[in-house]
């Protein structure tokens, strides 16, 4: 009676391991693999047959999700230490074909009636899923939705990283605020998609216009700021302005309509004109009020002459 209720037991713990949706594998003594769940199959892409028999490390393959060195696997730290081991953070399992799968997982010893370490067994899932929408939300937080250029928050951190980096070098960067000349009008007379179609169009063209080191953000409506990540002269900065100026001469073809719009740049250079990130910022803003009031189309440096009741006058 007692084996015929073993076998019972035994048959309904097999048919609940077939059935969980974790991955589990179990190994002996000796780092061999003894069974494999069919979720563990599917995600390993090993067959239980395959894989039986086989070292755990070739089947159950776990590397650092950024360097891609092999990782410690836990059930041979669970086997070692008799104790539950964990993956580390960021571990991805390297499937048979190469595919790659983040995981998390549990692993522990295996013991017998006295105790004794047998083996080991893991219990895993795929959390890639989970990786990506936590990836997205990261970037949807420091990125503008209508161009996917970075915000604010991400060029306020470049910027702070950047200063830091020129203080080292004993060189200067440059922050280019640049508004879009009357875009209102646009809004206005044909609409906010084509004002958007316009915006996206805008960013492009200033994002091809510099270098791939430097930063262009979106800090709002027709407002934004371009990070010159590292000049050797503050006329580097005027070189690059006069990209982006001549960027736009050339029509905004939108809704089968060409659109002539101009730009008003301003600039302020780190550590001359600003001693911080935030002075740095509205400085530039008021340089680009005056471009405006110059006549729109053009760039100006920020002068110590300019002041805040400029800015008033401008507004």
């Amino acid at each position: 009676m007692s084996r015929s209720m073993g076998s019972i037991t035994a048959d309904v713990a097999q048919v609940t391991l077939d059935s969980i949706g974790d991955g589990v594998i179990s190994i002996d003594l000796a780092g061999k693999v003894t069974y494999l769940n069919p979720a563990a199959e599917n995600m390993t892409g090993w067959s239980r047959r395959a894989a039986c028999g086989r070292s755990h490390q070739e089947v159950l393959k776990i590397v650092d999700g950024d360097s891609h060195e092999p990782a410690l696997n836990p059930l041979t730290m669970a086997i070692l230490h008799n104790l539950t081991a964990s993956l580390s953070a960021n571990c991805v399992l390297i499937r048979r074909d190469g595919q790659e799968k983040a995981i998390e997982d549990t692993a522990a010893p295996i013991r017998d009636c006295d105790g004794r370490v047998r083996g080991a067994v893991i219990v895993f899932h795929d959390v890639s899923a989970t990786h990506a929408r936590a990836l997205e939300m990261a970037h949807l937080a420091k990125h503008d939705a209508l161009t996917e250029l970075p915000n604010r928050l991400l060029l306020n951190e470049r910027l702070t990283q950047a200063m830091s980096l020129v203080r080292r070098r004993r060189t200067s960067l440059a922050l280019l605020f640049v508004d879009v000349d009357r875009f209102k009008r646009v809004n206005d007379s044909l609409g906010h998609a084509v004002g958007d179609q316009l915006l996206r169009s805008v960013a492009r063209r200033m994002a091809v216009s510099v270098r791939e080191s430097d930063t262009v953000s979106r800090q709002g409506g027709d407002e934004f700021v371009i990070l010159l990540s590292e000049v050797a002269h503050a006329q580097d900065a005027a070189i690059a302005a006069r990209k982006i100026l001549g960027a736009m001469d050339v029509p905004h073809h939108i809704e089968n309509q060409d659109l002539r719009i101009t730009v008003s740049i301003g600039i302020g250079v780190y550590p001359a004109d600003a001693a911080d990130a935030d002075t740095l910022v509205r400085h530039a803003d008021i340089a680009m009020l005056h471009a405006k009031a110059a006549g729109r189309a053009q760039y100006r440096f920020f002068e110590p002459k300019m002041g805040e009741r400029a800015v008033e006058r401008f507004a």
